[in-house]
């Protein structure tokens, strides 16, 4: 069996423990009026943001370790109760579609919690081979596993940035 490449799956994991942690800062404390604020009408929330990031997260890295998403094996939806197909991952939502995603911390830092926990057990199995397997061929060049999980990784990071400063902002506003 080929070695681990343990220096890219150890910045793989640091990334991704980057995303759980800045998520778990931002949900610290934070209130339900907190989560809920917005700084206009059509801005996200800090609790869509955290669920859509980890949303993204947990579909993604299901995908390429061919396992079933945390959301629906670890009852997370059920628990959400969220309005939106079981398969929604809260890219394109509408700003009445953010305005219903309506979770206290803890439900949010459990499902985040959960999904960082598979994406670092999936990511303990990768091999220098994986990183090479071409996992979408829709775009030109074919996007290889150590691309996707970049990706992930990136977008999420941008995600954590944005709840951050928005709970900054409700913090300014006395919320």
């Amino acid at each position: 069996m080929p070695e681990t490449p343990a220096a890219h799956v150890a910045l793989l994991t640091d990334a991704f423990g980057r995303v759980a942690e800045g998520g778990r800062r931002v949900l610290r404390g934070a209130t339900a009026e907190r989560l809920a604020f917005r700084p206009d009408p059509e801005a996200n929330t800090v609790a869509w943001l955290v669920w859509h990031l980890t949303r993204v997260q947990d579909d993604h890295v299901a995908d390429v370790a061919g396992t079933e998403q945390r959301w629906t094996a670890g009852g997370w939806a059920e628990r959400f109760a969220l309005p939106f197909d079981v398969a929604d991952t809260g890219y394109g939502h509408t700003p009445e579609q953010v305005a219903a995603v309506r979770a206290d911390a803890a439900l949010l830092r459990g499902y985040l919690d959960d999904v960082h926990a598979a994406t670092t057990e999936y990511l303990a199995t990768v091999t220098a081979e994986d990183l090479e397997r071409v996992v979408d061929t829709r775009w030109d060049p074919p996007v290889t596993l150590a691309v996707r999980l970049v990706s992930v990784a990136a977008d999420d990071l941008q995600h954590v940035g944005q709840a951050a400063y928005v709970r900054g902002l409700a913090e300014r506003a006395g919320v």
